[in-house]
């Protein structure tokens, strides 16, 4: 009996030995793509397709400042001129108790929650680039230490030009 038992035994690993073997073989390799093409009539987009995600601010304790982000943006609309706005208003970093208000910047016009023109028709039309600039408006003198984060979005507009 127990000669059976150890046959039936060696024979079952035996059986399933090349299916381990082949399991311990197995690769594998997830892909996953994104392709992001702009309208041709109208689009807004960073020179950097990563610009955003992950970004930094470093702090200068000599100056009590933080460094100031800015990326350059292709901006385009055959039909008229380009608005932004921040539709939370300023945004801020904060550490959960203490704020840093953020001054934002595009084509050297400061965004708020009104939309402004940041691109004219006669620049737009053709395509041109432009700055964004975001950097602390004004860093309190006693800052806390931890970790100040944010989160905000910018809203862009293509706005059609006036025919009279």
């Amino acid at each position: 009996m127990f000669k059976k038992i150890v046959s039936v035994t060696a024979l079952v690993i035996a059986a399933l030995s090349p299916s381990l073997v082949l399991a311990a073989d197995d690769a594998r390799a997830a892909i996953h793509i994104t392709a992001n093409i702009p309208n041709k009539q109208f689009h807004v987009q960073p020179r950097d397709p990563e610009f955003g995600r992950d970004e930094y601010m470093y702090y200068d304790p000599i100056k009590n400042d933080l460094s100031t982000l800015r990326q350059t943006f292709d901006v385009k609309n055959t039909e008229g001129s380009i608005h932004a706005y921040l539709p939370e208003d300023q945004p801020d970093l904060s550490n959960g108790a203490q704020a840093i208000p953020l001054r934002v910047r595009f084509n050297n016009v400061r965004l708020s929650a009104v939309p402004v023109e940041v691109v004219d028709d006669a620049s737009s039309t053709p395509g041109t680039q432009a700055e964004l600039v975001i950097r602390a408006d004004a860093v309190p003198t006693r800052l806390q230490g931890g970790l100040y984060t944010t989160s905000f979005t910018i809203i862009f507009d293509a706005v059609p030009r006036i025919n009279l």
